[in-house]
């Protein structure tokens, strides 16, 4: 079988962006014949006509569609491997990079994350913004550069993901409180009056099917949508609250902590980012100090 022209990803990729023969012939240089005659190719090559006539113009066929991110992306990445390796001046590097995160993320890593990016660059500046869903449009539409968070199946399949480190859920309750003290069991635990924390306003989790599973049900009294609220809340009345344990380790300070009487699974945290940003000399060096920053606290 003969190797396809790996030439024609580009022709390919301009004539997509231009959706017009006669635009992508000129972004080329080329005559409008010979854009013609490569776009006889493409179509020979794919098996499908890419564009078609619509009235005047032309409109892309469903496999164009479907073409057109991903030979945009094969193109960039192309293009960064033949373009010469970039040396990063930190100390000249003047930019914004915005990290969507969960809570508990900036109150536990952020101050030496903060700490390690103002030694070496100076003009970098981070921005965090909160984590309200697990849509990926911010990271496909470049709003965002970073994003901590479980990877799921609602996670964008073409996104970058590293594991930061692993996380288990803890009962958290004001000192004082009757759980405090004594064993913990899982009668006890689920007796109590609970916070439960949920973006999307579901009353049931991984914790309840552990109860069940033992012939006991916790009573949900009232459901927040984030960790740092459910524990506020438990730590001004008899609520528990139930939290991963790394992730809100300062916000829990000064309130009592114990293991969960049953078993459920651990969960990990990740980061991602978009694969337009993968070989990004300032983004890499960012990606490397979040990594160090989650492993120096695990």
């Amino acid at each position: 079988m003969s190797r396809p022209d790996l030439n024609l990803l580009f022709t390919l990729d301009v004539l997509l962006a231009e959706g017009s023969v006669a635009g992508a012939a000129r972004r080329l240089r080329l005559s409008p014949s010979a854009m013609s005659r490569a776009l006889a190719r493409l179509r020979e090559t794919t098996g499908d006509p890419l564009l078609v006539r619509a009235g005047r113009g032309l409109v892309p066929t469903p496999r164009a569609i479907e073409l057109r991110a991903q030979v945009g992306q094969l193109v960039r990445d192309g293009e960064a491997v033949l373009r010469p390796a970039e040396r990063l001046d930190l100390k000249q590097l003047v930019r914004t990079f915005t990290l969507r995160t969960s809570e508990g993320f900036v109150e536990n890593f952020g101050p030496d994350l903060i700490a390690r990016i103002g030694d070496e660059a100076p003009g970098v500046r981070l921005c965090f913004v909160q984590k309200s869903d697990k849509d990926s449009k911010p990271l496909r539409d470049g709003l965002v550069d970073l994003e901590t968070g479980v990877v799921g199946q609602s996670t964008a399949p073409e996104l970058r993901a590293q594991a930061l480190l692993r996380d288990r859920f803890i009962g958290v309750v004001r000192m004082g409180h009757p759980l405090s003290q004594g064993e913990v069991t899982p009668s006890r635990y689920a007796a109590g009056r609970h916070v439960y924390v949920s973006r999307q306003g579901v009353d049931k989790g991984p914790i309840d099917e552990a109860l069940r599973a033992v012939g006991l049900e916790r009573k949900i009294v009232t459901i927040v949508g984030g960790f740092s609220t459910s524990l506020a809340l438990a730590r001004a009345s008899d609520l528990i609250a139930s939290v991963p344990e790394r992730h809100t380790g300062n916000l829990r300070e000064g309130m009592y902590s114990f293991p969960l009487p049953v078993s459920t699974p651990e969960i990990t945290i990740s980061l991602l980012w978009h694969p337009r940003l993968d070989a990004d000399p300032a983004h890499r060096w960012l990606r490397g100090h979040v990594r160090n920053v989650c492993a120096a606290l695990r």
